[in-house]
């Protein structure tokens, strides 16, 4: 197993020189696109590294070791979605029989991922508070081979202990892979935390303008690669060059996007937790927050997400969000636009009420993606939009 240290450049330098491969054939500074499906062969069998786009093309492969670079690992895979991403790696390393635990709060559509697919072919799977690491062990199994985390949580903020839970995980014999989608190998690196496979949907920040659809999956263990690498050929779960072209581009800015993105999401998160309206605000940073320990040993930063209660029904907490002008209302996030939406009724709205309630997912739960604009016009928004909505 490989434990290759990260880059000696800073982020900054690193995202944009970091193992940066140049174009040889007209010195263009931007690697192209090579929107391709095959390649000459020199003769059968015998190719130049690529022989085929289903399983491997120059300007996915420039990203991948872009990504490789933030990640600290030798290399990385990108996939067409962060969901492709999440089900090649469940299809690469699970077999009928095998057993998974989930964090009970995590992305709905890794939810629908394990009950409505994974789950008709013999993989037991159970979600678990990975928030609390003795519940962790108490749930192990002894077909256990995965447990798959979100930290933070989607859309609670929710936190797990990374280096508790990989010591756990490997006690048993299994592994651990983190979604830090919300942060970032720049604000969490939960590889050097001990995780075995980090995963990333690249839609969100590293790509940063709402411009593309992908996911990575990142591993010191070059054998898991190779395998990972496998089955995504055979299922075709390959990002495309296009957009693999445009995240290379937004990868660039990531690290100047992210202390934006965090400045002004500290600077909202207080703004909201004073307000009559709001009955609590999940942000890691605020001094409120239950874990704002843990997330000051494992992170950097506490990032650009946050979610707050609206004191509010369903119907009035949608018209405050149809109210406002600014914060744009979509499903996804880390983009340099400023996104809400209301989780009970979108991202979760599979599960049943029940289920949303034990999860802190309420009907008045609003979760913010903090984007570049100025906290002061953002502020004046949600203003004029609690006005217009409670008067």
């Amino acid at each position: 197993m490989s434990d290759r240290p990260k880059s000696p450049l800073q982020p900054s330098t690193a995202v944009i020189h970091g193992n940066r491969v140049w174009e040889k054939q007209s010195n263009s500074i931007i690697f192209p696109i090579h929107q391709t499906a095959t390649y000459v062969h020199e003769t059968v069998g015998v190719t130049k590294g690529f022989g085929y786009s289903r399983g491997g093309n120059p300007t996915v492969q420039a990203l991948e070791q872009a990504i490789a670079s933030l990640e600290g690992t030798e290399d990385a895979l990108c996939f067409r979605s962060g969901m492709a991403a999440i089900t090649t790696l469940c299809m690469a390393l699970l077999k009928a029989g095998d057993h998974v635990l989930l964090s009970e709060v995590i992305y709905g559509g890794t939810v629908r991922l394990f009950r409505q697919v994974l789950g008709n072919f013999g993989i037991a799977y159970d979600f678990v508070d990975t928030s609390d690491v003795n519940a962790v062990a108490k749930a192990f199994r002894e077909d256990t081979r995965l447990v798959f985390i979100e930290t933070p949580a989607n859309p609670t903020l929710k936190l797990s202990d990374v280096a508790g839970l990989a010591a756990l995980v490997h006690e048993h014999g299994a592994l651990l892979a983190v979604d830090h989608t919300f942060l970032t190998p720049l604000l969490q690196d939960c590889l050097k935390l001990g995780a075995d496979i980090s995963m990333l949907s690249t839609t969100k920040y590293i790509d940063g303008h709402n411009a593309t659809i992908g996911g990575s999956l990142a591993t010191h263990d070059m054998e898991q690669l190779e395998r990972l690498r496998l089955v995504r050929k055979t299922m075709g779960t390959i990002a495309t060059p296009f957009d693999a072209w445009l995240t290379l581009q937004g990868l660039k800015t990531l690290p100047a996007r992210m202390e934006i993105h965090c400045r002004n999401a500290a600077e909202i998160a207080a703004w909201l937790e004073g307000h009559a309206r709001v009955s609590g605000v999940n942000y890691p940073g605020l001094d409120s927050f239950a874990q704002k320990a843990l997330a000051e040993k494992q992170q950097s930063g506490f990032g650009g997400m946050l979610s707050f209660e609206l004191e509010a029904d369903t119907q009035e907490t949608l018209k405050f969000i149809d109210s406002l002008k600014l914060s744009t209302c979509a499903e996804s996030l880390g983009s340099v636009e400023t996104l809400i939406t209301n989780p009970a009724t979108a991202s979760h709205c599979d599960l049943t009420a029940e289920e949303r309630a034990h999860l802190g997912v309420t009907d008045g739960l609003i979760r913010l993606s903090v984007g570049l604009e100025s906290p002061k016009d953002l502020i004046a928004d949600f203003e004029q939009a609690f006005t217009a909505v409670f008067g």
